[in-house]
């Protein structure tokens, strides 16, 4: 005797063959050398019909019953509804005395409520938190990491019949992986590289996770608490860190002030300078009221201080623009400003 089934909600095809080409194959999973990356979002239509052993009279009596009642129980309370509910972000699993016959679609499925009974299958994305977790790394310093999961079922035949409790392993799995791959780091790559931790402890369990029917869309370190002396290590650390930028900052400012000092200090100590600090000087002086007896130096001692001064910038010679006969002329002018300011 052939197997019937309903054939308004599901359609025929093997196992094997992807629904309406949409399903995944292994070989787009796994790269050359086995190089996981994350797949698409797989199957966007799951409704797939299975194979199942021939029904014996025994069965076929019972599935008359559940029709005959079923149509009852459309206009009778007393009597179940066939028709029930796939919600959308669900995917329904329909047994048939046990097997597994067909995989239903979000919205309104006939369900023989004698023989076949209908199991709900979230397939939305869901976020998990792992309790703290208690992780010694390679240097021998214990670790406390909270951390976020965010998975989807992509196979709910595999998920729901492959593996008791798919949510518990999955928790399970992250947790042995997490420790796996904080010991074998030190403390302060654990602290300053959580991202890379994350991605890899993600792309450890993503390999398991797909043979049960489950994508792994990302793991997150959400907290990491550090014993009270490694705390305390660490603040030590980076005051001493904020110390010596400091420092550095303050030579770097010092040796630029010292800079623009040596520079300012050239500038003011050259003969032309001088000169004209020293008439500026003169002016000053006559812009007081009273009288005042100014000693004016005469053009040979201009020209011995001159001569030192160049001595001590290495100079060989007497600037050309400062030369005892231009001295001589602006003191002569000096005099007769001042002269002309009594007047």
């Amino acid at each position: 005797m052939s197997t019937q089934f309903d054939n308004t909600h599901t359609n025929f095809y093997n196992e094997d063959t992807p629904p309406h080409g949409q399903v995944v194959s292994n070989d787009s999973i796994v790269k050359e050398n086995d190089a996981y990356f994350k797949p698409e979002m797989v199957a966007k239509d799951f409704a797939k019909t299975y194979a199942t052993p021939p029904p014996n009279g025994y069965q076929n009596f019972i599935a008359g019953l559940g029709k005959v009642f079923g149509l009852c129980g459309m206009f009778c309370f007393c009597c179940d509804n066939p028709y029930q509910t796939v919600n959308q972000g669900e995917v329904g699993l329909v047994q048939t005395f046990g097997a597994l016959s067909r995989t239903v679609e979000p919205g309104l499925s006939y369900v023989n409520t004698w023989s076949e009974k209908l199991f709900r299958v979230n397939i939305k994305i869901n976020t998990k938190e792992l309790p703290p977790q208690s992780c010694f790394t390679r240097d021998n310093l214990s670790v406390s990491i909270t951390s976020v999961v965010y998975y989807n079922i992509i196979d709910p035949q595999k998920a729901i019949f492959s593996i008791s409790d798919i949510h518990s392993a999955i928790m399970e799995r992250t947790q042995n992986t997490m420790r796996d791959v904080v010991g074998s780091r030190v403390l302060q790559d654990v602290v300053e590289k959580r991202d890379e931790i994350a991605e890899s402890i993600a792309e450890i369990i993503s390999k398991t996770a797909y043979t049960w029917g489950v994508h792994i869309e990302s793991i997150l370190i959400k907290d990491l608490t550090l014993p009270q002396s490694v705390r305390d290590s660490f603040a030590k650390a980076a005051e001493a860190k904020r110390i010596g930028e400091a420092k550095i900052i303050n030579a770097k400012a010092e040796v630029e002030s010292a800079k623009q000092m040596r520079k300012a200090s050239d500038i003011l100590s050259s003969p032309a300078a001088l000169q004209i600090r020293y008439l500026d000087a003169l002016q000053n002086m006559s812009r007081n009221p009273g009288t005042r007896v100014i000693f004016m130096p005469s053009a040979d001692l201009i020209e011995k201080i001159v001569h030192l001064q160049g001595a001590h910038q290495g100079m060989n010679s007497i600037p050309e623009e400062v030369t005892p006969d231009n001295t001589g002329r602006q003191i002569a002018n000096t005099i007769l400003m001042q002269e002309a300011m009594r007047e």
